[in-house]
């Protein structure tokens, strides 16, 4: 019963997500953290099976990492979200990975980019996204409210209106959420609504 969403403005990126950790019906925690940071400028949404979530991430983190050092240079957000993709590509015929994901991160030269990716290796640059069954609900929403010139007071409005949406229309939805922004400081914590 993951939830992800993120939203892409002007010289920034917003991510939400649940802090439920469950399994089957069973709830195991409600303070799992599923905004996993890859570097300094870049974060990973992701929802799915622990194992793979905590597997996955790890190990795209270490690749990015040790091109960095191997290179002298950071990957761009876009090279991180190829990387990603080529690599649930590549484990779909052997032993998939059931996560999906929103990869989201700001860069110098290109400033804040946003990608959904499933566990299908299906990969697009968007302005808004979402994952989950919250996402039919917010999804509509973000569409009206989004604008090119976002700023991030719009963008956490936004995506509080969405959190209050999700909880009023889903059955099974979280009781907690934690926002996060990813721009040219860094990543940092917003919100824990």
């Amino acid at each position: 019963m993951d939830f992800l969403a993120g939203i892409r403005g002007q010289d920034f990126v917003m991510l939400c997500s649940d802090t439920s950790a469950v399994h089957s019906i069973v709830t195991m925690k409600q303070d799992e953290d599923k905004l996993v940071p890859i570097d300094s400028h870049k974060v990973f949404a992701i929802s799915g099976e622990a194992g793979d979530r905590v597997n996955f991430t790890e190990y795209i983190a270490a690749n990015v990492r040790l091109y960095s050092y191997r290179n002298g240079i950071d990957m761009s957000t876009k090279a991180v979200a190829n990387l990603t993709r080529q690599e649930l590509a590549t484990a779909l015929r052997k032993s998939p990975y059931h996560t999906n994901l929103l990869i989201a991160g700001w860069d110098a030269h290109t400033g804040p980019s946003l990608y959904w990716c499933d566990y299908l290796a299906t990969m697009h640059s968007q302005n808004i996204c979402g994952n989950g069954y919250g996402s039919y609900f917010v999804l509509s929403l973000f569409d009206k409210m989004w604008k090119k010139d976002l700023s991030q007071d719009e963008a956490l409005e936004m995506m509080k209106k969405g959190i209050q949406e999700v909880k009023a229309r889903l059955v099974t939805a979280p009781p907690r959420y934690i926002v996060k922004v990813i721009d040219k400081d860094g990543t940092r914590v917003v919100a824990e609504v």
